[in-house]
């Protein structure tokens, strides 16, 4: 009998000549201990599928057909007709889930140790204290989180994405559930993170087998990894289930033109030659981040001698770099090696009170970083960037048409509402969308239209710099390439410089001329990027480069 089976499962939106079918008539199965992924195009209906169990979908959502479930007593039910009651008891205990986007999925005002305790209380009332906490520690250290018994006092947005995600997936395994299902479990991972928490997944399997087994449905649009995790594969396009079976049948043999044109979608590189002499655009030179030394012990956030010259956490140390016109800088690393902080304090959106930022930065041969606000706004048209978490930097109260022209507000008051409208429809179509989602909101999209429409935005003001932050973390391997010749023509047709940072080493491999490597802030290699590719002088390198090819 199956665990969990879907029965002729169709998700609609709207009523009558509106209704428009997420997911279509799926019939799928999942057996007590298998691994088995759903893989598809960004939009295809795969977190909505994964939802659906847990009676999570959005508001308005209509769903039909049914979805079983075996309870610990060998009976049936139907998730779609149980009580919410029933489905709080479900939820967390039988089957957990691990959300795509762990920032907005974590409360911002908890720590993460409280947040992991809770989910453990919820279930488990009569547990000590102590004993939640000593569980917590031991599920956040399983993850791979450093200094976990510190990490369990810290708040979401002390840690880095890696980090919050691993928070996620230990949130999630806190009560032992018979089903995890896991919504991109990896997206904010570098490579040997990813084996980490594969490997975790297996071991926790495996642990499970004494108590009836735990199954694993994972969500994703990273193909390797079903190639290395799963038993069994569905492919999902436009909400119908096109094509499933074992892994390695499916990969091998595709029977469907759509599961053969994923399995062929690998990021090319197409990069021009630099322009001889090409201007520097942008020079970084000692740039270093610190923070005040922070205080975890006994769930104490106090800052140690805050007025005081106490020693502070280097998490970015002094490196320089120089981007020229038409030129792509790849920076990659681990999870917390300080990537997104480089990118951050390049942009000057670091927090002033709490980041100490030395060194110079030239924009255009500009002093950025001490330029007065009302300059660096000025200049903002000439640098932009795209964030890593599409859902958490699109305000959730602005239509896509705001959020979008809303750089054009800034820098092009001049142009009328018909001209800004048309430059927004024109530049939502380059990224893959189309004039109806002007009146939309960013809830109303997948992921990875969420992270179209973020760099729509970015592009709409055709600036000189961009930088690139995972730009292509949340989309699925058709649409990465899509998006990645998309900026690849546009680099070519406007002679833009990028600053891409990734922990996807063929996303790097394929837009960057140079490659800096980061481990703990530090810069362990930098060079041509096929060149380093080829022969890393680096141990540390040769090992993040294995380590992608296992992935």
């Amino acid at each position: 009998m199956s665990l969990l089976r879907y029965e002729q499962l169709s998700i609609s939106f709207g009523a009558g000549r509106r209704e428009k079918f997420a997911v279509r008539d799926l019939d799928l199965s999942i057996q007590p201990g298998e691994r088995i992924a759903l893989v598809g195009e960004s939009g295809s209906g795969k977190t909505l599928s994964a939802l659906a169990p847990l009676r999570l979908t959005p508001e308005g959502a209509r769903l039909q057909g049914r979805i079983l479930w075996q309870r610990e007593d060998g009976k049936e039910e139907n998730l779609l007709d149980l009580s919410i009651e029933r489905i709080r008891e479900i939820r967390g205990r039988e089957i957990a889930m691990i959300f795509q986007e762990p920032m907005t999925a974590l409360n911002p005002l908890f720590t993460i140790g409280n947040q992991i305790v809770e989910a453990v209380q919820v279930h488990e009332p009569l547990m000590p204290m102590e004993e939640c906490r000593h569980t917590a520690i031991a599920l956040l250290k399983k993850t791979g989180i450093p200094q976990p018994e510190e990490r369990f006092y810290a708040y979401p947005h002390q840690l880095s994405g890696g980090q919050r995600q691993r928070a996620m997936i230990a949130m999630a395994l806190a009560c032992k559930p018979r089903l995890l299902i896991a919504d991109e479990p990896t997206t904010a991972l570098d490579v040997s993170l990813r084996l980490q928490i594969l490997d975790l997944l297996k071991d926790l399997q495996e642990e499970a087998k004494e108590r009836g087994g735990m199954a694993i449905l994972l969500i994703t649009h990273d193909l390797n990894l079903v190639k290395h995790f799963a038993s069994r594969v569905g492919v999902l396009n436009q909400g119908c289930l096109v094509e499933c079976g074992p892994t390695h049948e499916v990969f091998s043999h595709p029977t469907n033109p759509y599961t053969e044109q994923l399995v062929n979608s690998q990021p090319v590189r197409e990069l021009l030659p630099l322009v001889p002499l090409a201007p520097v655009l942008l020079t970084v030179n000692q740039l270093s981040v610190s923070y005040p030394q922070s205080n975890f012990a006994n769930g104490s956030m106090r800052w140690r001698n805050w007025f005081s010259k106490a020693k502070r956490h280097q998490v970015l140390k002094p490196l320089s770099l120089e981007l020229k016109q038409g030129q792509t800088i790849g920076v990659i690393g681990e999870s917390g090696s300080g990537k997104t902080t480089l990118a951050m304090a390049i942009l000057g959106l670091l927090g002033e009170t709490t980041a100490k930022v030395e060194g110079d930065v030239s924009v255009l041969d500009q002093p950025w970083l001490s330029l007065r606000p009302i300059e660096r706004r000025a200049m903002r048209a000439h640098l932009q960037v795209i964030f890593q978490d599409p859902f958490g930097s699109l305000s959730p109260r602005m239509t896509i048409f705001q959020i979008v022209s809303e750089g054009l507000d800034v820098h092009q008051p001049h142009l009328s509402h018909d001209e800004r409208e048309s430059r927004v429809v024109e530049i939502l179509r380059e990224v893959g969308l189309d004039r109806s989602a002007l009146q939309r909101y960013p809830h109303e999209f997948s992921g990875g239209q969420r992270q179209r429409i973020a760099i729509a935005r970015a592009l709409i003001l055709k600036p000189q710099i961009l930088v690139l932050d995972e730009p292509t973390s949340a989309l699925d391997v058709s649409i990465q390439k899509q998006v990645l010749k998309l900026l690849s023509e546009l680099q070519k047709k406007y002679n833009l410089a990028y600053l891409i940072i990734s922990h996807d080493l063929a996303v790097i491999r394929a837009m960057s001329h140079e490659l800096m490597v980061l481990r703990a802030g530090e810069v362990v290699e930098y060079g041509e990027t096929e060149a380093m590719v080829r022969d890393p002088k680096e141990g540390y390198t040769k090992t993040l480069f294995s380590a992608a090819e296992l992935t």
